[in-house]
């Protein structure tokens, strides 16, 4: 008898883990075709923004740089470089208490061209944060648009411009946002899975959703604000270690927009080992708990339903999509072992198979549109899901270790930088 209910009880979670993982894979299906007619919609849009001409207004790019002494040259040689109207443009690098050479190449720029500024935050008193650094630099300028930009990044030309020409032909977006594309994906194999992955979110996640829902979500880099926007929501939280995402609620709470333009390019570099992965990745996790848990309660009184929808989904993404799919893993491991039955009837082995080509299309199809669809690629696609997708439920897991269980604060933690050939950079 006992081992009958054991039975039920594991079909039951089986079951139940089955719902759940199809669930948000049948969700993703519905992004990733919203995001192909996104993509199609942004080809025409590009032409037609190139057709038209603006009167540009001031904007101020925002650069908080911590210790960048190997990639701030490259930075602010590709950001003087903006078919922008010069005179209409300021680079503010924010130096967060550097002790590196960041100070002196800035200086150097900044001597030879007036449009880079500097403003150095002293030594003890800083790398406290990216949300502080942003908010002294807001501090520190006047422009009526303000740009964020990671020290790492070297935008092309049109990127500050199309990210514009939207916020300027839309008044109800708050935000606007570009594509960031992987500078040293060629390194090796972990980066050709962060290209990979960060492609897919961008071409699935984030257009997919601002298609169906008018929804997305700051990134940390190559992104516009209104700088009354800014001042009406009092800056960046200070507390919050992924700024992008918390700030794009409150943006939404008050009735903007943020759109994605996928058009608008940046590179920028990603982890090359992954020691330094598994720290920003954790951070990451770690910065959308503070987030879900700071909005969740607040979810009744959003009045953008999708708004609410979107933090559910992050909620769910985190705290029971990656159980469900722990609890599967388990499940699948131990059955095989011949450790436990699970005698329920059906196509279990098809419906699994399904899940994995559905995946693996879904990736190739965002890839496409950076026209990454290789043959090649689908064995990366395929060694990454038995690998680095399942590394993310240790990530997810230690995240949660250090929030729930160790109650750890929460710190600002820089990524490390690497050198990138400029041969790599092309």
């Amino acid at each position: 008898m006992a081992d009958t209910a054991l039975q039920l009880d594991l079909s039951i979670l089986f079951v139940v883990a089955v719902i759940l993982i199809w669930f948000m894979i049948a969700y993703q299906l519905v992004l990733t075709v919203a995001g192909y007619f996104h993509f199609l919609g942004s080809m025409k849009e590009r032409r037609a923004v190139d057709a038209m001409k603006f009167d540009f207004p001031r904007v101020a790019v925002l650069i908080p740089a911590h210790n960048e002494e190997k990639v701030i040259r490259r930075t602010l040689n590709a950001m003087l470089t903006f078919d922008y109207p010069p005179d209409r443009f300021e680079i503010l690098v924010i130096n967060d208490g550097s002790t590196d050479a960041t100070e002196t190449i800035v200086k150097e720029i900044a001597g030879r061209d007036r449009r880079v500024g500097l403003l150095s935050i002293p030594e003890g008193e800083g790398g406290k944060g990216k949300s502080r650094a942003l908010n002294i630099g807001l501090r520190h300028t006047d422009a009526e648009f303000v740009a964020v930009y990671d020290a790492d990044n070297t935008p092309v030309p049109s990127a500050l411009r199309y990210l514009m020409a939207q916020l300027l032909l839309h008044p109800d977006l708050g935000a606007v946002l570009g594509k960031f594309r992987t500078v040293n994906r060629h390194r090796n194999l972990l980066t050709r899975f962060v290209n990979i992955e960060t492609l897919s979110f961008q071409s699935i996640l984030q257009a997919g959703r601002w298609k169906l829902f008018k929804i997305s979500t700051l990134p940390g880099t190559n992104f516009v604000v209104r700088r009354r926007l800014l001042e009406e929501l009092k800056g960046w939280d200070e507390e919050a270690i992924t700024e992008d995402s918390e700030l794009s609620i409150r943006i939404y709470m008050e009735g903007y927009h943020i759109k994605v333009i996928p058009y608008a390019i940046t590179n920028e570099q990603e982890p090359e080992t992954w020691s330094v992965w598994t720290k920003q990745r954790t951070r990451w996790v770690r910065g959308n708990n503070y987030v879900a848990l700071k909005f969740f309660k607040e979810i009744p009184q959003f009045t953008n339903k999708w708004l609410a929808v979107d933090v559910l989904n992050l909620v769910a993404l985190y705290y029971v999509f990656f159980i469900a799919i722990v609890a599967s893993d388990i499940l699948f491991v131990l059955s095989a072992l011949g450790l436990i039955a699970i005698p329920l009837p059906g196509p279990y082995t098809a419906v699994w198979i399904l899940a994995f080509v559905l995946f693996v299309l879904e990736i190739l199809l965002a890839l496409s549109y950076d026209r990454e669809d290789s043959f090649r690629q689908i064995g990366l696609i395929l060694l990454m899901y038995f690998t680095y997708c399942q590394i993310w439920i240790f990530i997810v897991g230690r995240a949660l270790y250090l929030d729930l269980i160790r109650k750890e604060k929460r710190t600002w933690v820089k990524t490390v930088r690497f050198e990138t050939p400029p041969a790599e950079s092309k």
